[in-house]
């Protein structure tokens, strides 16, 4: 999220231009997020930095919020973001070994839900927003979040198909193999 509003069509009268503000200082705030395919529930998670503190965060709330008795196993898809390959990362994932990441192929967002929840975001909240102040525009992702609940996702036919989720498997496989090595 910026200060700065992601700049996007709107509609307007033929004839007017609305104004898009460029306040002085650019400002931004991070957004990650986890989105249970199963149930639809979204956790995330908001800091100043887009860094792997941000991941952590929310690696710790899974942990939390899927108690080890109940749930002993945990896939978190993600993309090829540096931030997920941080050592932190890595060193954290081996403590609990109930985690694994799988990693989606370079830049693929039509395959990622999460991808669409953020979009959402983007379209309702960050785009030719007339905000001032940064503090605003988190208040308007966190209330946009509350009241909508999550984008409507429908699973592609494509993650049912064997041949991939044998694919999948095999790639967790050989990264519980790398983290055990």
């Amino acid at each position: 999220m910026h200060l700065l509003p992601k700049v996007g069509a709107a509609w307007m009268p033929q004839g007017t231009q609305e104004e898009v503000r460029t306040p002085g200082k650019h400002e931004q705030y991070s957004l990650a997020g986890a989105l249970h395919l199963a149930t639809g529930t979204l956790l995330h998670g908001l800091g100043p930095r887009k860094n792997n503190g941000l991941l952590l965060d929310l690696l710790t709330l899974l942990d939390r919020t899927y108690p080890t008795p109940r749930v002993t196993r945990i896939d978190v898809v993600v993309d090829n973001d540096c931030m997920h390959q941080a050592q932190a990362v890595k060193k954290w994932l081996a403590s609990p070994p109930r985690f694994a990441l799988l990693w989606f192929p370079t830049y693929c967002p039509r395959a990622n839900p999460i991808e669409r929840e953020f979009g959402d975001v983007h379209d309702k909240c960050t785009r030719n927003h007339q905000r001032k102040r940064l503090p605003a525009v988190v208040y308007d992702v966190v209330q946009h979040r509350r009241n909508n609940g999550l984008w409507k996702y429908h699973v592609s036919r494509l993650y049912q198909d064997p041949e991939v989720t044998a694919a999948v498997e095999h790639m967790a496989l050989e990264a519980h193999a790398k983290l055990a090595a």
